[in-house]
């Protein structure tokens, strides 16, 4: 199933599991794609094989279309390539269906960047 290219606004199709979800113009951000800034791997900061799986269940669900509020509200249609927590983990948030949606990259950032601003440490 061809998929949307990882980087954001880019109109091509990614055909390719091995492609790591970036088109042939946008190869170059394969590299190192799964660390995080703080030097850790996806795996090890809990989003391993069988997040991985639930992701690509939720995206399935979702038809990879963005579901944030914003999108919804305003009829706006936008390829999804991100999973969001409806209720963030570091506000007790599950890993459940029900609380997990697809999500537009620039959308996801917008929402963490918003709910980061709200979480005391």
């Amino acid at each position: 199933m061809a998929r949307p290219c990882r980087h954001t606004g880019c109109p091509n199709l990614v055909t390719s599991r091995s492609q790591k979800g970036f088109c042939d113009t946008h190869a170059n951000e394969r590299t190192n794609w799964y660390k995080h800034a703080q030097g850790k791997t996806s795996s090890e900061r809990g989003y391993g094989y069988n997040w991985r799986k639930l992701r690509e269940r939720v995206l399935e669900r979702d038809k990879y279309l963005c579901q944030c509020d914003d999108c919804k509200a305003t009829g706006r249609i936008r390829a999804a390539n991100d999973v969001d927590h409806i209720v963030p983990k570091a506000k007790g948030g599950t890993d459940n269906m029900s609380n997990l949606r697809a999500i537009n990259r620039e959308c996801h950032r917008g929402k963490t960047s918003s709910v980061d601003s709200k979480i005391s440490i």
